[in-house]
């Protein structure tokens, strides 16, 4: 009888160990699969984030090509830079981008059309603004204004309101400064605001805007206009510079 008692305890025993050697299988293997979902979990999550993070940065592209702000070099054609604008080439003058000094096509038709309309209407609006006006300057011309600034000034003061030669948008042809009826170029306030909210109306844009000194070059002119045609208005609308707009090299001479 004892006999039999020992055996029926090892038998009990054995069947114990058993169950348990079971029950930390089936728990090791639950830890297992916890971790392969939480790790499957942690990857999806980091593959969605990629995905969304790719989708803003492909639209903060879009956004920024749709507003005209896409960098591309000017072209040479041997007179003068240009770049492709929406509606045709655009001429690119700067301290960057100078014009050969055989350019010399005076006023462009078109461009002074415009202008005379505008001047006409800021006249008929009672602003004190001349007849007089300064547009195209030859390679020549500009070379005797520049040095007798710079022969004023310094060349380094010179530089900040005045072009070299070959550096003057004047040259092109498509380039304006209003005077006014005392014989000064155009800085009252109340019409060089109206010539700022308005001259793109006309195919124009101040050039030489507030603030944009390390952008264009040159200090703030509020007096000279630049001639663009059709896509005037939306240059006007970005608050942009030429350069900035069209995403081409601007600021101070190379050397």
């Amino acid at each position: 009888m004892k006999q039999r008692y020992w055996i029926l305890l090892g038998i009990s025993l054995i069947t114990l160990a058993a169950c348990g050697n079971s029950q930390e299988k089936q728990t090791s293997e639950s830890n297992s699969q916890s971790s392969q979902t939480l790790a499957s979990s942690n990857s999806s999550q980091e593959v969605a984030s990629s995905s969304t993070q790719a989708e803003a940065d492909t639209s903060s592209s879009s956004e920024a090509s749709q507003a005209g702000q896409v960098s591309q070099d000017a072209a040479y054609n041997g007179s003068y830079y240009y770049v492709e604008g929406k509606y045709g080439p655009v001429i690119i003058v700067n301290k960057k981008h100078p014009l050969a000094s055989s350019y010399a096509p005076g006023e462009d038709p078109t461009a002074l059309a415009s202008f005379l309309e505008l001047l006409a209407n800021m006249q008929a609006q009672g602003f004190a603004v001349s007849n007089q006006y300064s547009g195209f300057r030859s390679y020549e011309t500009q070379a005797s204004l520049y040095q007798n600034y710079v022969n004023q000034d310094g060349q380094a003061n010179a530089d900040r309101y005045s072009a070299r030669p070959g550096y003057s948008e004047h040259q092109t042809g498509l380039a304006f400064d209003l005077i006014d009826t005392a014989g000064n170029l155009l800085t009252e306030p109340t019409a060089c605001q109206w010539l700022a909210q308005h001259a793109h109306e006309y195919g124009f844009v101040v050039r030489y805007l507030e603030g944009k000194e390390a952008s264009t070059g040159y200090m703030p002119e509020s007096w000279h206009i630049r001639y663009v045609g059709q896509e005037a208005t939306e240059i006007y609308q970005s608050g942009l510079t030429l350069e900035e707009y069209y995403g081409v090299e601007g600021g101070d001479y190379a050397q």
